[in-house]
């Protein structure tokens, strides 16, 4: 079974395979309330991609795309925070081996750090 799933804002359908789906399916024990259950579930999931395609108006698709343009924003700057993290986390790690390597003793730097919670 192949069930289509819109991935992005251009509808674009990516199929599925939702092998889990039949093998419940197929089992011996589909009586009762659980196959009636299995079998809605597995219309739903047939019927996603089948549905009539709506035109979005224009208003709507502007604000659609200010909205995904303030989240691409968000996202960058979520990155750029994060690789300065890591950017200022690799100094640091680097001036410890630094240390290291020159012999020095780091236990009472890496103690005092450890207690200010940083």
């Amino acid at each position: 079974m192949v069930v289509l799933i819109a991935a992005s804002p251009q509808s674009l359908l990516i199929p599925v395979h939702v092998s889990f789906v039949q093998v419940a399916m197929n089992s011996g024990d589909n009586q009762g309330p659980d196959r009636d259950a299995r079998e809605k579930i597995v219309n739903l999931m047939q019927s996603i991609g089948n549905g009539p395609k709506k035109q979005i108006p224009a208003e709507e698709l502007q604000k659609l795309r200010g909205a995904a343009s303030r989240l691409d924003q968000m996202l960058e700057a979520t990155a750029n925070a994060d690789q300065q993290v890591l950017k200022s986390a690799a100094a640091k790690l680097d001036q410890l081996l630094g240390d290291i390597r020159a012999g020095k003793d780091v236990t009472s730097n890496l103690k005092r750090k450890e207690n200010s919670g940083t």
